[in-house]
């Protein structure tokens, strides 16, 4: 499937009159591709590479959960505006890894008010690359489900110079979103820097109930690279990001989201000879988040000292070093080391009797380390070429982990004792082209994963009140097949998947409780595409997940329902229209009160449409104007995997119930870039 060609975008067009070169009004416009309604379709096989900056459908992404949902197989447990939890296949919390140009982060909320992806502005970024499966064992331990990389790429400038882009984005309900990039530099450096800041008020569903969901965020990030060649590149960057976020789910609000991040990278690529790329990178992320009853809501009345508020924070450090070698002119390895140490504390208030006491308790405790891990690992990963049209790829990864339970022995039967493990992961696929410009593959893949920090706080499955010796690692097994077919007007996409899991690690929300199951996961994605006429296509999507909880012989907790997309682009020189029609079907396979991590099962729900309609306009190659109206029937409806409610004083109450999602949505978005 043909890749984004719209790279960034900008400042309203109006801009141009304010001062934009009379040249660029001059200049060609290029062609314009549609708004991007489903992400293309895997260009090899398990990976699906995306532009970040190209206009999407529904509404422009805030978050990284809410950009990855417009890819077939990713489904988001959605807690009201902002801060979803994604899911791949199924699978979600740490069995998905998410890398931030290449550096782990984990989040501090103990109730996962802040997943890595909420530290995601996805259009700061220059490309996005989805990696599905165990079919890679270069970028971390335990990642079941596959990973997802947030990349900037920096290239060498062949003289003095800069580029920038921007963008605005408005839409209903006070959606107010900003992002600036600027790189100026020549051949031997460059300095890169830029900003974001996104903003809405609580949205109203399609019954026009005022939904709990306001958030701000702003992000900003800077960047000193030396480029003293064409293959060689030092970067020294840093990132800081705050904001706050309103949640329909929950007794509380996340009133602070900080990160703090330092890191220095080194890659030399094209050597030749038998070391032909060396890459390294160390980093230090630190996240502090704030939660508290009072700074987004009304504090409930009729209670004695109702004001509470909690402060955890966590430190991942960590660093990466690879060596891609050629022993032989069909064969490349890829070889290396990675270690990272995760501190998670926390301090709190207490019940106050105001807003300004509960601060000054929390800022006034001190920090509590609960809990530490401790990771390295070695992996190797081989791509052999039998002929022009066949390879085999395969990899091999040890990882030795230790966690240590930090917690007070009044809170913890498992006080000071320590966990660690060595766990191994491999894959081997077999890729062979057909046609023109088709691809079949059928690979099988061996994971292990290490339960994370939210797991083990749990308490244990016979009642004790720690999960932290109990819980054993999840031992996954998978079999992946499909197919990337074209010819002609036609694209296709298939892939299927079969996963037996031992040891999977299932929440009991009832009872607040982390047990080992054996469970069985099936399902698969296909992704198409018809241009019937040189300005009209036609895209379809489809993913489907089954999953079975296998020890208790019911449904697999917090499975997506099949889901369908269906769309119809037309692009006519600078112009450009579409709709895309999102088909749910109903859910019955339900484990009520099961979960994991960031979810559980509340009941069945049926099944729904949403239709949405889109249109831009490129007047020149420097300015895009995207509109859209999501939801344009303003039909009520919920996620199968939305949180239920809380009741919020001012707000709709959900509880029992799941979350509903906006009514319609108007937004326009424009933008610019400049070489």
């Amino acid at each position: 499937m043909k890749k984004e060609t719209l790279w960034v975008a900008g400042i309203p067009a109006v801009l141009m009159s304010l001062g934009l070169p009379q040249a660029a009004a001059s200049q060609p416009v290029r062609a314009l591709s549609p708004v991007v309604v489903t992400a293309p379709a895997a260009d090899e096989p398990l990976v699906v590479r995306t532009d970040p900056k190209a206009p999407r459908q529904p509404v422009p992404a805030h978050d990284g959960a809410d950009f990855l949902k417009s890819i077939p197989g990713f489904s988001v447990i959605r807690k009201g505006g902002t801060d979803g939890d994604p899911v791949l296949r199924g699978f979600s919390g740490s069995r998905l890894g998410i890398l931030l140009d290449g550096q782990e982060i984990y989040g501090g909320c103990g109730g996962r008010m802040d997943p890595p992806t909420a530290y995601v502005y996805p259009e700061s970024y220059d490309r996005v690359i989805v990696r599905k499966g165990p079919q890679s064992v270069r970028y971390g331990a335990g990642q079941s489900a596959g990973v997802v990389l947030f990349e900037r790429d920096v290239k060498r400038m062949d003289s003095f110079g800069g580029k920038a882009a921007g963008s605005l984005t408005l839409g209903s309900f006070g959606r107010n979103d900003q992002m600036a990039d600027v790189q100026v530099g020549g051949p031997q450096a460059y300095v890169r820097a830029g900003g974001t800041r996104a903003q809405a008020d609580d949205y109203k569903d399609g019954d026009g109930n005022r939904v709990h969901s306001e958030y701000l965020r702003w992000s900003s990030h800077a960047a000193v690279g030396l480029t003293p060649d064409d293959r060689t590149r030092i970067e020294l960057s840093a990132a800081l990001s705050d904001g706050r976020a309103a949640y329909a789910d929950r007794s509380m609000d996340g009133a602070k989201f900080r990160r703090e991040n330092v890191s220095l990278m080194f890659e030399r690529k094209r050597m030749g000879g038998l070391v032909d790329g060396i890459e390294g990178r160390v980093y230090y992320n630190y996240v502090d988040h704030v939660m508290d009853n009072y700074t987004l809501r009304d504090v409930p009345q009729g209670q004695m000292n109702p004001y509470m508020a909690g402060n955890p924070d966590r430190r991942t450090t960590g660093g990466r070093l690879s060596a891609t070698l050629r022993p032989a002119e069909a064969w490349e390895l890829v070889v290396g080391a990675d270690a990272k140490q995760d501190v998670h504390r926390g301090r709190g208030s207490g019940m106050q009797a105001s807003a300004a006491a509960a601060d000054a308790a929390f800022l006034a405790a001190p920090r509590i380390e609960d809990m530490r891990f401790e990771q390295q690992g070695v992996f190797g990963e081989s791509t052999w070429f039998l002929t022009e049209a066949d390879r085999v790829i395969g990899g091999l990864r040890a990882d030795w982990i230790e966690a240590r339970d930090k917690r007070a022995p009044g809170k913890s039967a498992t006080s000071g004792r320590k966990n660690d493990r060595t766990l191994t992961s491999g894959f081997l696929r077999y890729e062979r082209d057909y046609g023109d410009d088709s691809t079949w593959y059928a690979g099988f893949g061996h994971s292990e994963r290490f339960p994370d920090y939210w797991e083990l706080m749990k308490g244990g499955p016979d009642g004790g009140n720690s999960a932290f010796l109990s819980t054993r690692p999840e031992k996954l097994n998978q079999l992946d097949i499909g197919t990337h077919w074209r010819s002609g007007p036609y694209a296709l996409s298939a892939s299927a998947f079969y996963s037996r899991v031992d040891d999977y690690i299932l929440i009991d929300w009832n009872r607040s409780r982390t047990r080992n199951v054996d469970a069985t996961v099936m399902g698969g994605e296909l992704d198409a595409s018809w241009q019937f006429h040189p300005s009209w296509q036609g895209v379809a999507s489809l993913a489907y997940v089954y999953g079975e909880n296998r020890t208790d012989d019911t449904a697999l907790a917090q499975q997506p329902p099949l889901e369908v997309r269906l769309g119809l682009n037309y692009a006519q020189g600078p112009y450009s229209a579409g709709m895309l029609w999102r088909l749910v079907a109903a859910q019955n396979r339900y484990d009520e009160g099961k979960g994991g991590i960031a979810g559980r099962d509340i009941g069945a729900t049926g099944g729904f449409g949403v239709l949405s309609l889109n249109a831009g306009w490129r007047p020149n190659k420097t300015v895009l104007l995207t509109a859209g109206v999501d939801n344009v029937l303003n039909k009520t409806y919920a996620e199968h995997l939305s949180k239920s409610g809380a009741d919020i004083p001012g707000s709709v109450s959900f509880v029992g119930t799941r979350i509903n999602e906006p009514g319609r949505v108007f937004w326009l978005k424009a933008q610019i870039a400049l070489d």
